[in-house]
């Protein structure tokens, strides 16, 4: 009686486990999205047009509800004392530097998410909550977020923040290129903002048009190279500037190559099958209550 308890319990243990296997067993589809549409968007950024007003700054914590305050205080320019970079109080920022080919004028770089078009943030979520839409921005869903912060290290250009101030329902934040003004036929609230054009929207192969027009005609003005038309894969915001941006630092030397790599294969191909902690829960209840279960046999037994 004692080896044919044995064997129904191991049975049973078996059955319990293979059924939970097969319930939990469907792909969790944590797969990122990806599209990557010939009509997608993007922004020119024409460094050698741009004044320093940093109006565009003041326009997008307006469009995404982040405590402004009046624009006219924007035109202080202490704010170039030192080097910024976006986080989640200010989505975007511009920066002063020094132009080393005309003394005593500076020159000024926006700042924010390059939405690449192959982002290593989506590479690198687990769950997918990163993902590249039609229209080129590359945009985050709260609502699938675990805060595992992958997304801050993967991207070359270290530009997703968290709020790590809050103790409750934290979010990642980042421009997401007026994803919700873009979607109804507006302009990004900084291109729509700027006082000398310095911004141009629209489809992403146009602009690069534009820019090697522009490269031709005035050889004199620009460094003959349009920042993100191939680094890491390309992106969907593009620069002109009299000055190589990479070697200046204002941007990081990148390689043409995407930077997702080796890392979307592996967490993906880990997540794929995840089995949620609630059914681990249930594994480890249902062999506790075969154990009892066992106990109480072999005690009736003896």
């Amino acid at each position: 009686m004692k080896k044919q308890s044995r064997r129904n319990f191991f049975k049973s243990a078996g059955m319990l486990t293979a059924a939970l296997t097969a319930v939990n067993t469907k792909p969790a589809k944590a797969a990122p999205e990806n599209i990557l549409s010939e009509d997608r968007m993007g922004v020119l950024v024409d460094t050698t047009a741009c004044i320093g007003c940093r109006n565009c700054e003041w326009a997008c914590k307006k469009a995404h509800d982040i405590p402004a305050g009046n624009i006219d205080s924007y035109a202080d320019k202490s704010a170039f004392n030192q080097m910024r970079r976006p986080d989640k109080s200010a989505l975007t920022v511009v920066n002063q530097y020094e132009n080393k080919k005309e003394i005593n004028a500076p020159f000024y770089t926006k700042v924010q998410c390059m939405h690449c078009d192959h982002p290593a943030c989506v590479s690198a979520c687990i769950v997918g909550a990163f993902s590249k839409q039609e229209n080129g921005s590359v945009i985050w869903d709260t609502n699938k977020c675990i805060g595992c912060r992958y997304c801050m290290v993967a991207c070359p250009f270290q530009i997703p923040s968290f709020e790590y101030d809050k103790a409750i329902d934290p979010k990642i934040k980042k421009c997401d290129l007026c994803f919700d003004r873009t979607k109804k036929g507006e302009l990004p609230a900084c291109v729509n903002i700027c006082p000398v054009e310095a911004l141009t929207y629209g489809p992403r192969s146009e602009l690069i048009k534009i820019a090697r027009e522009k490269l031709q005609l005035y050889p004199d003005r620009y460094f003959q190279h349009i920042y993100g038309e191939h680094e890491v894969g390309g992106t969907s915001w593009l620069y002109l500037s009299a000055v190589d941006l990479a070697k200046e630092r204002v941007m990081p030397t990148l390689g043409t190559k995407p930077a997702p790599g080796v890392s979307e294969s592996i967490q993906h191909g880990i997540f794929a099958y995840f089995v949620p902690p609630v059914s681990l829960y249930a594994l480890l209840a249902g062999i506790m209550w075969l154990n009892k279960k066992k106990n109480e046999t072999e005690k009736g037994e003896k």
